[in-house]
């Protein structure tokens, strides 16, 4: 059967508007690839998550800052934020003061192993894609902002509680025990001795 011109026209339009998703599709895959490959950078160079580094480069920033200073700034749950400075106090990189004034707050500096992980650390410290947004315009940012409104709507079930959930977090989730038990391992594993030298080869004679 014979296409009329509207037919033609309408199959063209939606031919345009599917490449155009796919186009979009595209963008984020790309956009998700550079997340995830400087947190790699980050963990392969200083073995810390990437909202550990963004962590302790606010403490290096603003000495002294509270727990709760730290979550506003990370843009995360405070308990979140406690969790994050634990593991920050194992690794001997940040030391916590009780408030003189209030001794349920905890007052956060830099040791100095915390400052020599920072000098080695591959910025930016907030990660790739905080630095990229806050270098939009404010316009781009707005027409942004509204596009992602409708994007998760149409998506349904997105979970608004994820907004408060590091991006290292969520890409980090699926194999971190294999990673760290990767990362331990290599570093106990002994150095290989040298090889032995070969001796060297006798030539052969002609028995002519």
């Amino acid at each position: 059967m014979k296409r009329t011109t509207a037919q033609a026209i309408a199959a063209d339009a939606q031919l345009e508007e599917d490449a155009r998703a796919v186009r979009v599709l595209l963008q984020f895959r790309q956009i998700f690839n550079a997340v995830k490959t400087h947190f790699q950078h980050v963990e392969s160079s200083v073995g810390l998550g990437g909202a550990q580094l963004w962590a302790l480069g606010v403490i290096r920033d603003t000495p002294g800052i509270g727990t709760s200073g730290v979550a506003e700034r990370l843009n995360i749950h405070q308990s979140t934020a406690s969790n994050l400075l634990g593991a920050l106090v194992e690794r001997k990189l940040v030391v916590g003061k009780k408030d003189d004034g209030d001794k349920r707050a905890v007052r956060w500096r830099l040791l100095p192993a915390g400052t020599a992980v920072l000098k080695q650390s591959p910025g930016p410290f907030t990660g790739v894609l905080p630095q990229a947004l806050g270098e939009l315009d404010e316009k781009v940012l707005e027409r942004l902002e509204k596009d992602l409104k409708q994007l998760l709507k149409a998506l349904g079930g997105a979970d608004a509680r994820a907004a408060k959930t590091p991006l290292s977090g969520m890409l980090s989730a699926a194999q971190p025990a294999t990673r760290a038990a990767t990362f331990a391992s290599s570093a106990a594993r002994p150095a290989s001795p040298p090889a032995s030298p070969r001796p060297a080869r006798q030539p052969v004679r002609s028995s002519r």
